[in-house]
């Protein structure tokens, strides 16, 4: 396939103009090609930057227009001169209005220009520092030193297997028999994956599915211990939700399990991105996978980044893109259908009764190398 051919099919791709089955080979191909996947991803990105700059381009004409047509509108004629005697302010300014006028118009574009730099320099040192990182949280090496320091002292043989793994993140139960997602980008280059929930209950999970493009992994839980989540008490919403409405999160950014609360910012992510929304939710590493719910408990997204430098501006993939990779999922990659939850029982309770329901259902990502 010559570049042009692909860039082609990348293209309706990204505008879902593709059949199931040229989606499913291009989907493998990102699975198994990370440098064919990031191609895939920049030119997702440079498509969505070409479409706002001729969104921004038509209204600037739309605006060009409009204002020659209520130029037009308001022109009226020159009024007729009448005869009448100057007076000596009138021979002043006759004679010398221009010199002071050239003069006024000088001062007035260097004040504006030297505004103009400073407001460009100031975007200059804003676009060095804002920048989209993804929160995958590094366990720090020397709490890693400490703990085996202990392993090996310790008495306990279980004591002696711990591992604090080199990468966490934070995902949730997808079905209450065992699937469960989290952000691409939190398991990539794992040799091995193990959850872990608040009370340090932890399982074996493996990768069942990943989209590198939407940043989406789908995990199974293998564990011989493993009896079940239970039932889960959210239910995945597919419509957008609405501007200004409140959301949060339960993540592992530390040890502990984190809550976090703002509001829907934007129905787009980064450079326009209408798979994501933007989130007024003060995010930290570790945060990446984490659910991201609505007022009223319904699952809206999940949890993928933030722009370093910039306050309040975070970002979260839409559960209707989810929804969507579940749906195409091919069947011979699930060891068993999966049944996505109905019933929303958290619509309705107070903020901290529906932490406490949910938090049962959150889990540490642990990685492995």
């Amino acid at each position: 396939m010559s570049d042009r051919e692909l860039l082609e099919l990348i293209e309706r791709y990204h505008q879902h103009q593709v059949t199931s089955a040229e989606r499913q080979a291009l989907q493998e191909q990102m699975a198994s090609d990370p440098v064919f996947a990031q191609k895939v991803r920049e030119a997702q990105l440079f498509h969505t930057a070409l479409q706002n700059h001729g969104k921004q381009k038509s209204l600037r004409d739309r605006l060009n227009r409009q204002h020659q047509t209520w130029k037009q509108e308001n022109q009226v004629a020159a009024p007729v001169p009448v005869l009448r005697r100057r007076t000596p302010m009138q021979i002043f300014m006759r004679r010398y209005g221009a010199t002071m006028g050239v003069a006024a118009t000088v001062a007035i574009v260097t004040v504006f220009s030297s505004l103009l730099g400073m407001e460009m320099w100031r975007n200059a040192t804003k676009q060095q520092t804002a920048r989209y990182v993804e929160l995958r949280r590094e366990v720090d090496a020397l709490k890693r030193q400490q703990d085996a320091l202990l392993n090996t002292t310790s008495t306990s043989p279980r004591a002696a297997t711990i591992n604090p793994g080199q990468f966490t993140g934070t995902g949730f139960a997808l079905t209450s028999d065992g699937y469960f997602v989290t952000s691409y980008h939190v398991i990539e280059g794992a040799d091995s994956l193990m959850i872990e929930n608040k009370s340090g209950t932890k399982y074996k999970v493996e990768e069942i599915y990943s989209d590198q493009v939407r940043d989406l992994a789908l995990l199974r839980v293998t564990d011989t211990a493993f009896t079940g989540f239970g039932k889960l008490p959210y239910s995945f919403k597919a419509k957008e939700t609405e501007l200004g409405e409140k959301v949060f999160t339960l993540g592992y950014p530390r040890e502990d399990v984190v809550f976090g609360e703002g509001t829907l910012s934007s129905r787009s992510g980064v450079y326009g991105d209408t798979a994501s929304y933007q989130i007024s939710i003060p995010l930290n590493p570790g945060n990446s996978g984490g659910p991201l719910l609505d007022d009223r408990g319904n699952m809206i997204g999940v949890i993928s980044g933030k722009m370093l430098g910039v306050d309040g501006a975070a970002f979260a993939v839409k559960s209707a893109y989810l929804l969507t990779l579940l749906e195409q999922l091919p069947e011979h990659r699930l060891p068993k259908p999966i049944s996505l939850p109905k019933v929303n029982a958290l619509a309705g309770t107070s903020r901290p009764q529906q932490l406490k329901k949910l938090q049962d259902f959150v889990y540490m990502v642990k990685i492995y190398n």
